[in-house]
Order: structure tokens, then sequence, then C-alpha cells
């Protein structure tokens, strides 16, 4: 089924990453916000760090688009998903606009923001630059058709002459209207090795303050609000995704706390639209299973909270005997590592659930940071045999010390990516798959319903 669909929308984007576009787009959601407007975030590409926090500002569950995940047809309909009922749709963009898989920018923001056919807002980063900033936005307009720069907001800004002479070189030589300014902030969250810190450990109240007066007091919101609802409709497809309830008495524990909080909101939401119940357990004080069919462990920093994590001596040992006795577990990156024998962080080790004869050690540089393209090669419950599954991997751990190594049945072959030492990943240890590939439901749909009907099996 199609349907026409038109919402107010805007999409925030960039010459680069790290110029600013998470702050801004906090801030903005959360001023809209205190002016009774309903507002709604997604994120281009796998992020879960920044739609973590968007969601959470947003009061309601960030959605990720990529192209190269799924396709068009479904990045639309998950945009419909997440926009029904809202007053206006905010995408974030990741790196630079233009920046893509290859010298064609495959997957790019512009061409998200092409399908979308929504306006774009770029944030400029201008340190220690003034009027090269007009050729830069000069430029973007003109390097790729069918996309709608609508005007640029100026960051890092050092003082009055240094906007003014930026602000002036913008729109002699450009048609762009420069809406606005963000002045240095106090109180940002910290970063740490994946970005900024995770939204379930910070207090933002601070800072999400002091970006409300900045915004209300230097950007011009008004004519935000006016840019986003200068949108045609767009012809989306509506899709079922099995949702039939064929699994209503399926228990899903769900880790879900401050050392694990990474899941595409689809992943779940599909676990439920099947019928099953999901049980969200905290890794750190619950000191025991609920009675569950199945056990989803998703990503997250379990080395930042390994202390507490070796601590709960009862939830690791519960998790390894119902992993012993077969219940269907799901592993993804940090729940990987929870299932090691130990995690070493800053030079300490840590006791984790024992499951699997690895250790695993965090570096400062990454091990394994981009998309991911698997063969499946061994028979396993989840995935077909002779398949090809995309997904994508950012982590700073490796395996440092694989006991039995001979005896581990890894089920991926790459053709993409690094998993574990960049020729395989996903360990199958009886109904346990445990692998570094983050998937999407759009992208694996035959995942949810092989992962409860094998829950359903071991369901007592």
């Amino acid at each position: 089924m199609k349907i026409f669909y038109n919402i107010p929308r805007l999409l925030i984007s960039s010459h680069k990453g790290g110029a600013g576009k998470t702050i801004f787009t906090l801030g903005l959601i959360y001023y809209l916000r205190s002016l009774g407007v309903n507002v709604t975030a997604f994120k281009k590409g796998p992020d879960y760090i920044d739609a973590g926090w968007l969601s959470k500002i947003s009061k309601t569950p960030c959605r990720n688009l990529d192209l190269f995940l799924f396709d068009k047809e479904y990045n639309l309909y998950s945009f419909y998903l997440g926009s029904q009922g809202k007053d206006l749709a905010l995408v974030e963009g990741n790196r630079g606009l233009f920046d893509g898989l290859d010298v064609f920018g495959s997957c790019s923001t512009a061409k998200l923001a092409q399908i979308l056919k929504i306006p774009i807002i770029l944030i400029l980063d201008c340190t220690k630059v003034t009027r090269s900033i007009a050729a830069l936005v000069k430029g973007f307009i003109e390097f790729e058709k069918d996309i709608q720069i609508k005007g640029v907001i100026l960051n890092k800004i050092a003082r009055p002459r240094h906007e003014n002479i930026i602000r002036a070189s913008i729109e002699y030589y450009t048609d762009v209207e420069v809406l606005g300014v963000i002045p240095k902030l106090k109180s940002l969250p910290q970063e740490r090795h994946l970005g900024l810190i995770t939204s379930a450990e910070y207090d933002e109240k601070n800072f999400l303050e002091e970006l409300k007066i900045a915004i209300k007091e230097n950007i011009d919101v008004k004519k935000i609000l006016q840019l986003s609802k200068e949108t045609p409709p767009i012809e989306i497809n509506l899709f079922s995704m099995n949702s039939e309830r064929a699994f209503d008495k399926i228990k899903i524990g769900v880790f879900m706390d401050e050392a694990f909080q990474f899941y595409y909101p689809e992943n779940l939401e599909i676990l439920i639209k099947m019928g099953a119940t999901l049980e969200f357990i905290n890794s750190i004080k619950d000191k025991k299973l609920p009675k569950i069919s199945g056990l989803y462990l998703g990503g997250g920093f379990p080395e930042v909270k390994a202390d507490l994590l070796a601590e709960n001596k009862e939830l690791l040992k519960d998790v390894k005997e119902v992993i012993l006795e077969g219940m269907p577990v799901y592993a993804e990156c940090g729940g990987l590592m929870y299932l090691g024998e130990k995690i070493i962080w800053k030079n300490q080790q840590y006791s984790m659930c024992g499951v699997l004869p690895i250790v695993f050690t965090v570096e400062k540089f990454p091990q394994g940071h981009g998309y991911v393209i698997a063969k499946v090669k061994e028979k396993n419950p989840y995935f077909e045999l002779g398949s090809t599954i995309k997904g994508h991997e950012f982590h700073y751990s490796k395996p440092l010390e694989i006991k039995d190594l001979k005896n581990l049945n890894f089920i991926f072959e790459l053709e993409r990516g690094i998993g574990f030492n960049g020729k395989v990943d996903g360990i199958l240890f009886k109904n346990l798959l445990a692998t570094y590939i983050h998937i999407h439901i759009f992208s694996v749909k035959c995942w949810a319903i092989n992962f409860l009907k094998k829950a359903q099996e071991f369901s007592p």
C-alpha cells in the first residue's frame, strides 16, 4: 500500500563531522519543546550515541535512516513510522553532507536528503576562518543537484567582528541565509572513545538550559520553522513486517542500563508486534534473570562499567547457566564482551560471564569501525545458510586471547569489515550467537521471526 505523506521537516548537516550538528539539534529540540512543538528526531547512519541523546531530549524514539543498511523504500517507511502525529521531524546527518562510501557519495546524507525532499541547514565550524566560509557554502550549493540548502548556522564564533565578516560574506556571495550563531558553551557533555558519553550517564539539565538560552537569543527559530514547512509530499510504501502476533506467550529479556543501551527501536518493536513481551534487565543491579525464553544483549560500554558488572556475580552465573541449557541468546558487540572470560580496561582485569573462552582488551583506537558485509557460511538458528547480511561495527575492543580457537564455530565470513580478525565473526555456541556486528531488522528481515521461533522451542 502506498500513500502520499507530508510533514514539516528539516535536515541538520555540515561540511564535516565534529562541527556541532548534535549539540545544535539537541538545543533546537529542547527549545521547541518548551514552546509546545511536538518534535521527533532521526539520525542518519549507524549511530547509537547521538540517537540516544536525540531520543532522550525529544521524548520519542530516534530512528536511524541508512541507505547502506536498507533501501530507499524502508528509509521512507522508517521516517513515516517515526514522524506520525508529530509537528516537526528533524533529521541529523552524519559526517559532511556529501560524504559517502565512494567518489559518487553513495549513501551520503545528501542522497538521503534527495529521497526525503527535505530542506537542509548547515552547521559551519568557523574556527580560524572568515570569508573563506562563503566559498565553502557557494561550493556546497553548486556541488550536487536536487538538494535544498536553505540556511546556515555559524558555530565557534570568536567575537562579534568574526561573526559580522562571515555573515556579510555568505550573504554577499550566495543566496543562503545566515540563521544565527552558536556561542561558546560551558556545560557540554564530555566525550570518550566512541563520541559523546551516553545520555544514560549524564545529567543534562544544566547544559540543556544553557543551550536553550543560546538558541533563543542567537537563532532565528521562527525562520527555521517557516523553512520546515516548505516541503512537498513524499510517497511512502507501507510494509506489514510480519506483525501477526504469533508469539504471545514468549518473553524476551533485554539488557537495558548504563552499560548496555545500543538497540535500534525497530528491532525491539518488531519483537513486540509479533507478540513477544520484553523484560528489561539491569545488568548492574538485577541479581537474577526473570522468567524468559530468550535473551537479547545489545551493545554499549561494558568496559566503562566493568567493575560493577563483575561484582554482580549472581547475574553472570545465571546468564551462563541459561546459555548452557540452550536458551536462545543474541549478543552484539558489548553483549559479546560480557560473555567472554575477562575484559581488560585501563590496565585492570574484570571477570565476565565465561561462556566464551575469550579475553577482550579495549584499545585507544578503533579496532573495527564501519559497515560490514558478511556471508553466512555455517548452519545456525538465525540466518539462512549461504545468505549475505549487512550490518555495522564500531568497537575499540579486540580479542587479546582466544582459548581453544579451533573448536569455536564462526558462522560469518567477512566480505567487508574487521570482526574478530578481518576474516570471520559470529560465534555460535549451542543457541547463542555472539558477534561484533550490529544488525537492523529492515536489513535482516528474517532475524526476529527466527529468534522468536527458537525462543518458542525453548519455552517451557
